[in-house]
């Protein structure tokens, strides 16, 4: 018994890779991320100074992961998919810019005014204008529908449960709020109007993923490209959530530790359809950057 699976050719793909006008703004987002995260852990005081804990916290979180995860991981994909090197580096890159631009919306709505304000507003508008021009590049020109085997099922029910169920979770708290008439209940502990992760996600992204999720299940080309940048999406944005308890326990304070079990298993369930994903993708024959999809045969 012999088993192949799919694998990525060279000489196909899109040759023209990822334009420079995206790769640019990437590329930027990405340095002033950088000095961004870093100034932030240095002079946290200075900087999240006149946040409540939980915000302060969660701050320091996120500074640590795009310091050492996410700005390093969109320099990097930027690079390789600019260069037309490896076609899945350029999927992943808009995850990465998608998780980098939902949180420098939370950075620009919800922190104090204050010196890196302006830094956060240009991430935040390059970061979105580079996913929008990459996502449109890969897609460019051939709308078809691809083929593909039973391998995309799995990465597809993940994105529709974990959108379904952070809609859920989110409603469980609004809803009840909202007929009590009191303030939202998650906003108090950052001290402010609303929650923007609630904003966000039940506006732009949990019905992204969803969609995601739907058109990878109908096999559609849309679907194979904007599934890969949901899952890296989805699972990095556990990250800073499991690094909080950390960085609580560091300053001192009573840290929840069970959050790491749910969200751990979140980030290992998304983590792993991206695998999954990746796995059984490959280059198609079109000069279109995205991949087809095969069903392993056997003999």
């Amino acid at each position: 018994m012999s088993r192949h699976m799919p694998s990525e050719e060279p000489g196909t793909g899109n040759r023209e890779g990822l334009p420079l006008l995206w790769a640019v703004p990437s590329w930027t987002a990405a340095v002033l991320g950088l000095a961004g995260s870093a100034i932030g852990l240095l002079a946290p005081e200075l900087i999240y100074g006149r946040e409540t804990p939980a915000l302060f916290n969660a701050a320091i979180a996120q500074d640590l992961v795009n310091l050492f995860l996410v700005a390093p991981m969109t320099l990097l994909l930027a690079t390789v998919a600019a260069r037309r090197r490896h076609p899945s580096s350029w999927l992943c890159l808009n995850g990465f810019l998608a998780f980098t631009a939902y949180n420098y919306a939370i950075y620009a709505f919800s922190v104090h005014f204050g010196p890196l304000f302006l830094l956060w507003v240009a991430v935040l508008g390059l970061s979105v204008f580079a996913a929008a021009g990459s996502m449109a590049s890969i897609l460019r020109p051939d709308p078809k529908t691809l083929s593909g085997g039973q391998q995309a099922r799995f990465p597809a029910w993940t994105l529709l449960a974990t959108s379904a169920l952070f809609t859920l979770l989110w409603l469980n708290e609004i809803v009840p709020d909202l007929l009590a008439g009191r303030p939202s209940t998650s906003a108090a502990y950052w001290d402010v109007p609303t929650n923007p992760v609630h904003v966000l996600d039940l506006a732009l992204f949990l019905p992204g993923v969803f969609a995601s999720g739907i058109l990878l299940l109908r096999r559609r080309r849309i679907g194979y490209a904007s599934a890969v940048a949901s899952l890296v999406f989805l699972g990095v944005t556990c990250l800073p959530i499991l690094v909080i308890p950390f960085v609580t326990q560091a300053r001192g304070e009573a840290a929840d530790w069970f959050i790491l079990l749910p969200i751990g298993l979140i980030a290992a369930t998304t983590l792993g359809a991206l695998w999954r994903l990746l796995l059984a993708m490959r280059p198609g024959p079109a000069l279109t950057g995205v991949m087809t999809v095969e069903p392993v045969a056997s003999t």
